[in-house]
C-alpha cells in the first residue's frame, strides 16, 4: 500500500460494475446512458460516504469517454484518465459548503454558457448544495429551467429538506442507501486481501457496524486499525480502538437474565464499570444482540457457521421466547434513550437491567392445580359517538382455579425417585429431572425416548429441529445424563418420523389450553361481564394472560 494514498481514495470505484451496493441508481443511470435519454440536471441524496460524488464522477466519465456515451467507460482514454485524476477542464466540482455566495454561482453559471473545452459535455457537479444561500439557488434556478445542451449538472446532499422545492422538481432525483454491515465486511475483506494485510473476521465485522452504512467511513476506520495494530487487524485491537464492548459481557448479562439472577447481573455491570465501559455503547450493543437472537429464533440459517458466537447465540435463542427477546429489545433501546435523563450512566443501564429482570417470566410452571389465578383486561371504552377508545387503565379479575382434570399435568420434579435404567420412563418426566437448560434443552425437549438401556439412551430428532443437535447441546445433554445415573450413559440421537408427542408438543398444547381456559374464565366472569355493561366497553383478548 503506497504510504501517501489511504484505503478511501486507493479503493475508491472506477466503474459501475465497481461499486458495492446502490444497485437501483446504477441500473437506472445505466439504462439512461444506453438509450441516450439523458436529463439535463440529476440530485443524488443520502448520508456521507454512501458514493454521491463517486457515482458523480462516473456517469461523468460516462458522458465523456471517447468511445461515445455508454454505461461502461473504457477507462483508457484522456477523458477518463483526467475525470479519475481530477485534472478534467470540463468536470467543475464545487463545495457548496465554501462557496455559498450567489457572487459564486453567478461566476460558476456564466462560464457554463460557454461550450466545452475538449469534452462532450461540460459536467458541473455541486456537493452539499443544500449550504447554498437562497441568492445562489436563485440564480441557479434560471439555468435549470433553460440550461444549455452542452451541460450536465450532478448535485449532491446530505439534506434534501433544505434544498428549494423549485430546484428539486428540475432534477432527476435518486437516493442512495446506507450501505449494510454485511455488504460492508464483504468489501472490506477483499480490500485487506488484495492489500495482503492479514486480519480476523470478527474485527472486520466490528468495523463493518461501526461504520453505520459509509463505506468510506468503514475504509478510514480500517486504515486506523491497521496502523493501530501495526499491520495485522485483530479482534481485541480493534475493540479497544473502537471502545466496543466486549461480547462477553453481554452474553453473560443475558445469561444471568434468563436465570433470572439479579445478582449476577449486578456484578457484571460492576465490572463493566471497573473497566470504563461506555454504558450508552452497551445499550446498543445489547439491542443488536437481542435482534440476532431474534433471528436465529426466526430464521437459523441467517446464523452463520462462521459466527464466532455461533454457539452461545443459538443457545439464547432457544433459551427465551420470541416474545421476551422482542420485549427485552424494546427495553434496550428505550433504555438508551432514556440514559440521559437518568442520574448517572450506571444507573441508566442498571436500572434497564433491572427492569429486563422484572418484566422477565418467573422460572417454573404452574402447580398442577391450578391453571390461572388472575388476568389484566385493558376496556375499550365506546363514547355516545361510537368511536372506540382507550381508558388506558388495566382491570384485575381474580379467578376461580381450574380443575386440573382440565389441564395435562406437569411433569414430576421429585429427584428422588429417579427412573431405572431397565425401565422404559415417559421422557417429559426424565427430562424434568435432569439438569439442563438452554439450547441442550431445547434439544432435549423436540426428542422423544426410542430406547433406553444401561448402557445407552437412544432419542429420535425430527428433521425439522435438526438444527438444535449442536455439540454444545449435544455435549451438556450427554453430562446431563451422566450425572443423573451416576455413570457413562451413551447418547444416540437419531433423525427420524417422531411418532409421539415430544415434550415440547406437549407444553405448547398445555400452554394453549391454559390461555383458552383464562379467556373462557374472564369472559365469564361477572365483574368483567358488569364492567363491559356499564362502560359499554370492548374485551382485549390479546390482553388476558394465565398469570404464573
Amino acid at each position: 500500500m503506497s504510504a501517501t494514498t489511504v484505503l478511501a481514495r486507493k479503493w475508491r470505484p472506477r466503474t459501475f460494475a465497481q461499486l458495492a451496493g446502490q444497485e437501483h441508481v446504477v441500473k437506472a443511470l445505466s439504462n439512461a446512458l444506453t438509450q441516450n435519454r439523458l436529463h439535463h440536471a440529476y440530485l443524488f441524496t443520502g448520508t456521507r460516504g454512501v458514493g454521491k460524488t463517486t457515482i458523480a464522477r462516473i456517469f461523468a466519465k460516462s458522458l465523456n469517454c471517447i468511445n461515445g456515451i455508454t454505461a461502461t467507460p473504457c477507462g483508457e482514454c484522456s477523458a477518463c484518465k483526467e475525470i479519475d485524476s481530477g485534472r478534467f477542464v470540463d468536470l467543475i466540482e464545487l463545495d457548496a459548503a465554501s462557496n455559498t455566495g450567489v457572487d459564486n454561482m453567478r461566476e460558476l453559471l456564466e462560464n457554463a454558457m460557454y461550450a466545452p473545452t475538449m469534452a462532450r459535455f461540460k459536467v458541473y457537479i455541486i456537493d452539499e448544495v443544500h449550504m447554498l444561500s437562497k441568492g445562489a439557488f436563485n440564480a441557479m434556478l434560471k439555468t435549470l429551467e433553460e440550461p444549455p445542451g452542452h451541460v450536465k449538472f450532478i448535485l449532491a446532499t446530505t439534506d434534501p429538506q433544505k434544498v428549494p422545492v423549485t430546484v428539486l422538481s428540475r432534477c432527476l432525483q435518486f437516493n442512495l442507501k446506507q450501505l449494510p454491515p454485511a455488504l460492508i465486511a464483504s468489501h472490506l475483506q477483499y480490500v485487506l486481501e488484495q492489500e495482503q494485510i492479514s486480519f480476523e473476521l470478527a474485527a472486520v465485522n466490528l468495523i463493518a457496524r461501526a461504520a453505520q452504512g459509509s463505506m468510506r467511513d468503514a475504509l478510514s476506520l480500517m486504515d486506523q486499525a491497521i496502523a493501530f495494530s501495526a499491520g495485522k487487524v485483530d479482534e481485541a485491537v480493534v475493540r479497544t480502538m473502537l471502545g466496543a464492548i466486549d461480547q462477553g459481557y453481554l452474553f453473560d448479562l443475558l445469561e444471568a437474565l434468563h436465570g433470572q439472577d439479579g445478582a449476577a447481573l449486578l456484578e457484571i455491570a460492576d465490572n463493566m464499570a471497573a473497566r470504563s465501559v461506555a454504558f450508552d455503547a452497551a445499550l446498543q450493543e445489547l439491542a443488536t444482540l437481542l435482534h440476532r437472537i431474534a433471528l436465529a429464533q426466526t430464521v437459523p440459517q441467517a446464523i452463520t457457521d462462521d459466527e464466532p458466537e455461533r454457539a452461545r447465540l443459538l443457545e439464547l435463542a432457544q433459551a427465551f421466547t420470541p416474545e421476551n427477546t422482542q420485549l427485552f429489545y424494546q427495553i434496550a433501546i428505550h433504555g438508551r434513550d432514556e440514559i440521559d435523563l437518568a442520574p448517572d450512566e450506571y444507573a441508566g443501564f442498571t436500572m434497564t437491567l433491572l427492569r429486563m429482570l422484572a418484566f422477565a417470566p418467573a422460572k417454573g410452571g404452574l402447580p398442577p392445580t391450578v391453571a390461572v389465578s388472575a388476568v389484566a383486561v385493558q376496556p375499550n371504552v365506546r363514547p355516545a359517538t361510537g368511536k372506540a377508545a382507550s381508558t388506558g387503565k388495566f382491570v384485575e379479575a381474580a379467578v376461580t382455579p381450574v380443575s386440573a382434570g382440565h389441564v395435562s399435568p406437569d411433569v414430576s420434579h421429585n429427584s428422588g425417585n429417579k427412573v431405572a435404567p431397565a425401565g422404559q420412563p415417559d421422557w417429559a418426566t426424565l427430562l424434568a429431572q435432569l439438569n439442563v437448560q438452554g439450547m441442550a434443552q431445547q434439544l432435549a425437549k423436540n426428542c422423544t425416548l426410542e430406547g433406553l438401556s444401561d448402557q445407552q439412551i437412544t432419542l429420535c430428532l425430527a428433521q425439522e429441529h435438526k438444527h438444535l443437535q449442536t455439540k454444545m447441546a449435544t455435549d451438556k445433554l450427554q453430562a446431563a445424563l451422566n450425572d443423573y445415573f451416576v455413570r457413562p450413559i451413551k447418547l444416540n440421537i437419531v433423525s427420524g418420523k417422531v411418532e409421539s408427542a415430544t415434550p415440547a408438543v406437549v407444553e405448547q398444547e398445555t400452554k394453549q389450553l391454559r390461555q383458552q381456559q383464562a379467556n373462557d374464565s374472564i369472559t365469564q366472569d361477572r365483574f368483567v361481564r358488569e364492567a363491559q355493561a356499564e362502560l359499554d366497553a370492548d374485551l382485549v383478548l390479546e390482553s388476558i394472560k394465565p398469570i404464573q
